[in-house]
C-alpha cells in the first residue's frame, strides 16, 4: 500500500520565482507563498514548511523538475519529493478548468492535489551519490563536445572542399589531427617547401601508416581548382580561424573521455559503505557492446531505475517499450517517442555493437529481420532482450556469460 501523508505541497518551478501551495490530507488549501530562487529564500521555505507541518516525513512535495536546488534542498531535509512529466500535468490541469486557463497558482494547486489523488503517476525522487552526479555532468558535457566537434569539422570540410578538394582523398571527414597539421602547413607562406621528408616526419609523429609520404605529396601535387581571385585568400583566413577551435574542442573531448573513464573505474572499486549500484558498474560493463559512453549514459540517466531493478521503467525511459493504440477494430503498435533521448541513443549504439560482438544478439537480430521488422525495430528488440539479461545479472550479482545465455539460463 502507498504511504499516507498528512500534508501535500505543490511547487510550480520558475527560473526566478517558485509558487508554493500547501494542502492538508483532505486536499484543502492551507497556505500559499512565493519563493525566490535564492539560497536564503529556499532555507526560509524549509523553515516555513517545518513550522506548518512539523515532521518532514509526513510531507509529500510535487514538482515538475526532477532535479535542481529546490529538489535537492527538500530531499536533504527529509521531505518526500515526487516528479511528474509536464504533459501529464497538462492533462491533470483539465480537471480544474475546461477553458484552458493557466497560471502559477493553479499549477501549484494541480500538482499538490494530483499527488494526493494519483500518486502512481508521479515518480519518487532520491538524492544521487556524488560520483553519479559527476558522471551525469561529464557524460552530458562529452555529448555536447561531440556535437560541437561535428559541427566544426563539417564547416572545416566545406571550406576545404572549396579550394583543396584533393585533401579529402586523404581524410574525407577532415576530423584527424594529422590532417589539421598538414592543412596548417599548406596555409603557411612556405607551403611550397612541403617536401617528402617533412610529410614523412608528420606521419611518423601521428603514427599514420595507412598512407605513405609519397602518396600524400602526390595527392597534394594534383592541379588545384580554379577559383575567382581573392577566394583562396579568404578561405585561408577562414581556415586559420577555424583550425584552433577544432583543436580546442578535440582536446576537451580527450580530457572529458579520460575523466569519464576515471569516474567509472572509481565506481567499480570496493569501499566501505558503498552503495550496491556502484558495484553494478562492473556487471554492466561486462555486457557485449557496453563501452565507456554507453555505460556512462546508462548510469547517469537511469541510475535510480538500475538501482531499483526496474526493467519496465527502464525500457520505457529508453524508448524500447512499444506504444499500443487500440479502439474497436483498429489496433496499431508504434515506436515510443516519449522517452529520454540520450538514453535512447545510448541503447541504440549498445544494440548495434552487440550484434557485431555477441552471437546470441546477432542471432536474435537476424530472426527479427526475417520476420519483416525494420533495422531499428530489430535493434530495439535486441536491446530489450539485453535489458532483461542485465536485470537478471544485477539481481544475482553475476557478470555476463554468453554460454549461460545460449543455454537459456540467463
Amino acid at each position: 500500500m502507498p504511504e499516507a501523508y498528512a500534508w501535500y505541497v505543490g511547487i510550480d518551478w520558475g527560473s526566478a520565482w517558485h509558487q508554493v501551495t500547501l494542502l492538508d490530507a483532505e486536499r484543502c488549501v492551507v497556505n500559499e507563498r512565493t519563493v525566490a530562487h535564492r539560497g536564503e529564500a529556499l532555507a526560509e521555505l524549509v523553515a516555513w514548511l517545518l513550522a506548518q507541518c512539523g515532521d518532514p516525513r509526513q510531507v509529500a512535495v510535487a514538482i515538475e523538475v526532477p532535479r535542481g536546488a529546490v529538489v535537492e534542498t527538500l530531499l536533504e531535509h527529509g521531505f518526500a519529493v515526487f516528479a511528474i512529466n509536464p504533459k501529464q500535468l497538462d492533462r491533470f490541469r483539465d480537471r480544474f478548468t475546461v477553458a484552458g486557463a493557466k497560471d502559477d497558482r493553479r499549477d501549484a494547486l494541480v500538482l499538490g492535489t494530483s499527488l494526493a489523488t494519483d500518486r502512481a503517476a508521479f515518480r519518487r525522487l532520491r538524492l544521487d551519490d556524488p560520483p553519479v552526479i559527476r558522471l551525469r555532468e561529464l557524460s552530458r558535457l562529452d555529448d555536447e563536445l561531440q556535437q560541437e566537434f561535428g559541427r566544426l569539422t563539417n564547416r572545416l570540410r566545406d571550406q576545404v572542399q572549396r579550394v583543396y578538394p584533393q585533401l579529402l582523398a586523404l581524410s574525407s571527414a577532415v576530423d584527424e589531427p594529422w590532417i589539421w597539421e598538414l592543412l596548417e602547413l599548406m596555409l603557411t607562406p612556405a607551403a611550397a617547401a612541403l617536401t617528402r621528408p617533412a610529410v614523412a616526419a608528420l606521419l611518423q609523429r601521428h603514427r599514420i601508416r595507412r598512407v605513405t609520404a609519397d602518396t600524400v605529396v602526390a595527392t597534394l601535387s594534383t592541379p588545384a581548382l580554379w577559383v575567382a581571385p581573392g577566394t583562396r585568400e579568404a578561405v585561408n583566413e577562414h581556415l586559420d580561424s577555424l583550425l584552433p577551435r577544432v583543436r580546442l574542442v578535440h582536446e576537451q573531448r580527450t580530457r572529458s573521455g579520460r575523466r569519464l573513464e576515471q569516474v567509472l573505474e572509481s565506481m567499480t572499486e570496493e569501499r566501505p559503505g558503498q552503495r550496491c549500484e556502484h558495484r553494478d558498474v562492473a556487471i554492466l560493463r561486462s555486457l557485449p557492446g557496453v563501452g565507456r559512453q554507453v555505460a556512462a549514459t546508462m548510469l547517469a540517466e537511469a541510475s535510480q531505475l538500475l538501482a531499483e531493478r526496474d526493467y519496465h521503467g527502464l525500457r520505457a525511459q529508453a524508448g524500447l517499450a512499444p506504444v499500443t493504440r487500440q479502439s474497436g477494430k483498429r489496433r496499431s503498435v508504434s515506436m515510443r517517442y516519449g522517452c529520454n533521448p540520450r538514453l535512447r541513443q545510448a541503447c541504440y549504439h549498445w544494440g548495434r555493437v552487440s550484434t557485431q560482438l555477441d552471437a546470441a544478439s546477432r542471432g536474435h537480430y537476424e530472426r527479427l529481420r526475417q520476420r519483416g521488422h525494420s533495422h531499428g525495430r530489430a535493434i530495439r528488440g535486441v536491446v530489450d532482450r539485453l535489458l532483461a539479461v542485465l536485470m537478471a545479472m544485477l539481481t544475482h550479482q553475476a557478470t555476463y556469460d554468453p554460454r549461460r545465455r545460449q543455454a537459456g539460463v540467463a
